[in-house]
């Protein structure tokens, strides 16, 4: 059976400002007061990006606006985001992680699942192992992390966000029902805002409501993405942790919006762009993409992120977007974004031959697929030459 671990920094941005600061001599920590990591309260990003403990007893919840955090408590402490301590502390944190295993995919800053399968043979239990590496963190780097373990990555980090901080929890198949199925649907990954509306409206209130509930009806409600959530919902995840190969690691993009997208229009205006930029970069690589992943980054701050293997691989911009459409339709709940990403994986030489069936569209000849091919390469040599702005597509 896979053992696999999703560990999560607790509160990472607060932990990591006070830890250092602690380091240069503070005679404060951050995290056993009422503090914030936030930004200017009349910039765009003024708002809590994380709050300690303290803080919490307040009131003060993460993606409010930091004006707000201060009139729920007038002697709050705020220090400002420092992204470049966090990826020293992201990296340092990452590399013990390889020192035990190197099957590990990192999907943020502050979080990762770990392939624990073959590693835990050395210990009587998984939670032995989960525990020697919570402790060690804290030793090394002064730090708190939850650990989550089940045998596949949606079960362990439903786990890890269990009670906090500094705990670890196990969620394997036949716990699911005691420790997941009570928990309000909220709870349940990928269950935002708008999808509970939707699912309460259907009397479906808990974790357990929704496991039971006919996934057609789901679907009628929410696409296809009611049924990823009832799967989800009876604990149906992937069990495979994908690190990514240090040469190939993908190339893509993301911006964070000068104002939330709240229509799929505006969405996918973003997208488009987004998709010419991918597309260039990977054929300024020689490199196509046979894998392609969209993130969406609400409002609330809270990230969601979709892929899809490809029948082909790809590096022309309208297939791209084609795909990130796709993608963004079954991803999005409805909840304003702040911001967009596309990446692309899994990449091959762009001249690299594809083994296709006369059955493939692909096989057959395709004279615009070579126009738009030509109409790249020439849209590309004006922009090298006067800049991103100079051409745009036509409404």
């Amino acid at each position: 059976m896979p053992v696999i671990f999703h560990i999560d920094v607790n509160s990472a941005y607060l932990s990591w400002t006070a830890v250092e600061e602690l380091k240069n001599g503070a005679k404060r920590d951050l995290r056993k007061i009422p503090s914030i990591i936030g930004g200017d309260q009349k910039s765009r990003h003024g708002v809590v990006l994380a709050k300690s403990i303290p803080a919490k007893k307040y009131g003060i919840r993460t993606g409010e606006p930091v004006a707000n955090a201060f009139r729920k408590c007038p002697g709050l402490v705020m220090e400002p985001p420092d992204h470049k301590l966090y990826s020293r502390y992201s990296e340092c944190l990452m590399e013990y992680l390889r020192g035990y295993t190197p099957v590990i995919e990192q999907v943020s800053v502050d979080e990762c699942y770990m392939d624990f399968t073959e590693k835990v043979k050395d210990y009587h239990a998984p939670v032995e192992g989960a525990m020697e590496i919570k402790n060690e963190v804290y030793s090394r780097f002064g730090f708190t992390v939850n650990v989550g373990i089940s045998d596949n990555k949606l079960l362990a980090k439903m786990a890890s966000d269990f009670e906090k901080p500094n705990k670890i929890h196990t969620l394997f198949p036949e716990e699911i029902q005691v420790k997941m199925w009570p928990l309000p649907v909220s709870r349940l990954y990928m269950a935002g805002r708008s999808s509970v509306e939707v699912l309460q409206k259907l009397d479906i209130h808990t974790i357990g409501d929704l496991a039971v509930m006919d996934p057609r009806l789901l679907e009628l409600h929410l696409k296809s993405h009611g049924r990823k959530l009832w799967e989800f919902a009876n604990g149906v995840g992937d069990e495979v942790v994908e690190p990514e190969r240090a040469e190939a690691k993908g190339i893509g993009n993301s911006t964070t919006l000068a104002r939330d997208a709240v229509t799929e229009e505006e969405a996918c205006e973003i997208l488009r762009k987004l998709a010419a930029s991918v597309g260039r970069r990977l054929r300024g690589a020689g490199q196509k993409a046979k894998m392609l992943s969209v993130e969406i980054k609400y409002h609330t701050f809270e990230s969601v992120s979709h892929q899809r293997q490809l029948a082909r691989a790809v590096n022309q911009d309208e297939e791209i977007y084609r795909e990130a459409v796709l993608l963004f339709q079954e991803l999005w709940d409805k909840t304003p974004i702040r911001l967009l990403g596309i990446r692309s994986s899994k990449l091959s030489e762009a001249d690299e031959p594809e083994q296709m069936t006369i059955f493939d569209p692909q096989f057959r000849p395709d004279p615009k697929r070579e126009k738009k091919k030509k109409l790249n390469q020439a849209l590309e040599k004006v922009r090298a030459k006067y800049g991103d702005g100079i051409v745009t597509r036509g409404m």
